[in-house]
């Protein structure tokens, strides 16, 4: 990986830069799972959204519950900004919105999201030198391509322009999120750490972007199978609906049915009488 060679060559990029390089490949493979792009085009509705607000929510726990666990250390202090980025607070506020008080007993996360949380605890209980690859990926990529998320999914979900319902996009406390991601790169920078665990810091990045990758993945099945149970059930109601119309035709045909032969016995009561009052008429005649 480029990484790696710009280890051989003795050419010591800064971390920021080599993370950026090193995540390049797996970056582009989260982007363009089926989830995501379906996102970017706005094929999104709530339930998706809920999913996905959800599994953010539990992540961004472990993610800052691990940041406050480190924050004093060395390998990861210079990157504690929990008011300019911290996201649990606002993605509280969003999934209140959509589930009401009892969110918290309302919401659920794929395998896939819970293997992504252990992860980072573990990276903060075990080597907290690797909690700025995770740190990293999330923040900054949601300062990068959140707003345009937020715009989607406003515009998708016919969300209210006062913003409500999508706190998590908003970073209220980066006035410039350009300049911030500067800043924050910068501090990446000066962390001091040696070749290998630059190298593990790197790998973490990438398994970072693989871990979102599985995420994004499991939505999409959860997203799929919701949509097929729609499906289902909407076959199911058409059948139904045949089987009804079906069976209102079977009884309106008995009933006519019944309708055109109960006259019969009366009607061959009467060919029976008027045949009985001729024969008599005949036979006085003949008499």
């Amino acid at each position: 990986m480029e990484h790696q060679s710009e280890a051989s060559s003795g050419m010591k990029q800064d971390l920021s830069e080599s993370i950026k390089l090193a995540t390049k490949e797996v970056h582009e493979i989260a982007e363009n799972t089926e989830f995501m792009r379906s996102f970017q085009k706005g094929n999104v509705n709530l339930e998706e959204f809920k999913l996905v607000l959800s599994s953010l929510y539990h992540i961004y726990t472990a993610l800052e519950e691990e940041i406050e666990r480190n924050k004093s250390h060395p390998a990861f202090a210079p990157l504690y900004f929990p008011a300019e980025l911290h996201r649990v607070a606002a993605l509280e506020a969003d999934l209140k919105y959509y589930y009401g008080n009892s969110w918290k007993s309302c919401i659920s996360a794929p395998l896939a999201t819970e293997q992504y949380v252990a992860r980072i605890h573990e990276v903060g209980k075990l080597h907290p030198e690797l909690l700025v690859s995770h740190s990293y990926t999330r923040y900054l990529g949601d300062l990068s391509g959140g707003q345009v998320l937020k715009k989607i999914a406003q515009k998708a979900l016919n969300l209210p322009p006062s913003g409500e319902g999508l706190a998590f996009f908003n970073f209220s406390n980066v006035s410039n999120a350009a300049k911030f991601k500067q800043l924050y790169r910068a501090r990446m920078n000066t962390l001091e750490m040696n070749e290998e665990t630059r190298q593990k810091v790197l790998q973490e990045a990438v398994e970072a972007f693989m871990l979102n990758v599985k995420v994004f993945e499991a939505l999409q099945e959860l997203s799929n199978a919701s949509s097929k149970k729609k499906s289902d059930n909407k076959d199911l109601r058409q059948r139904q609906k045949h089987t009804t119309s079906e069976a209102k035709k079977t009884n309106h045909y008995k009933s006519s049915e019944t309708s055109l032969s109960s006259p019969f016995p009366s009607l061959r009561l009467v060919f029976v009488t008027l045949f009985a009052v001729a024969t008599v008429v005949i036979g006085i005649y003949i008499l």
